[in-house]
């Protein structure tokens, strides 16, 4: 029997337009296309298992690209403004919908100063609990990570069903007894995750 709803949060509860960034910082400031992936791809340590802080990673892009203080400020800004994206209210509001029959929760790779710039959206108002990769050092497509996001919940791993917008991640997910479903749209991963709850039903 489906005890929990549990979401990931980019490409699924936010709608994410990845021409926001980096590309038109890269425009502004005359650098090279792909210089702002690169900086990150440098980068000394594993920002989604939260080995840096926001601030070290500000730093290292600001080195790497050769960026004033204001110019970094900017990057950083650009950043937020394209990692949040736009809320997918129609999901949302089901999901909120969820509870109090099942239980619900978030598993999301993420970096330093997700939880904080995504409070916008109010997720914490319509969750159990949510799972930020950078806070507990495990990232998908890891099966600890969900393995812990059952134990957060209260509820056995079999008694999951989870929608991810990455084959990978939703295959992991299944491996350890979650019900996966892959996000292809928001209309069609409602029916899907229905569909899953009332055959657990039965």
């Amino acid at each position: 029997m489906i005890r929990a709803v549990v979401l990931d949060i980019g490409s699924v509860l936010e709608v994410i337009d990845d021409s926001l960034f980096p590309g038109p910082f890269e425009d502004r400031h005359d650098l090279p296309p792909g210089s702002v992936h690169a900086g990150a791809a440098t980068l000394p340590g594993d920002a989604g298992r939260g080995e840096l802080t926001e601030a070290q990673v500000r730093a290292h892009w600001q080195q790497h690209l050769g960026l004033t203080d204001a110019q970094a400020d900017e990057l950083m800004a650009d950043y937020w403004r394209w990692y949040v994206g736009t809320l997918d209210q129609e999901l949302f509001d089901w999901f909120a919908a969820q509870r109090p029959r099942f239980r619900t929760g978030i598993v999301s790779n993420s970096g330093p100063g997700a939880r904080e710039a995504e409070r916008c959206w109010g997720f914490e108002d319509i969750t159990d609990d949510i799972v930020y990769s950078h806070e507990v050092g495990l990232l998908k497509p890891d099966p600890r990570i969900f393995v812990l996001a059952a134990e957060r919940l209260g509820v056995g791993p079999e008694e999951v069903v989870f929608l991810d917008d990455v084959e990978g991640h939703v295959a992991a997910a299944r491996e350890v007894g979650f019900r996966g479903v892959v996000h292809r749209s928001t209309p069609r991963s409602i029916v899907e995750v229905r569909a899953v709850i009332e055959a657990e039903q039965r």
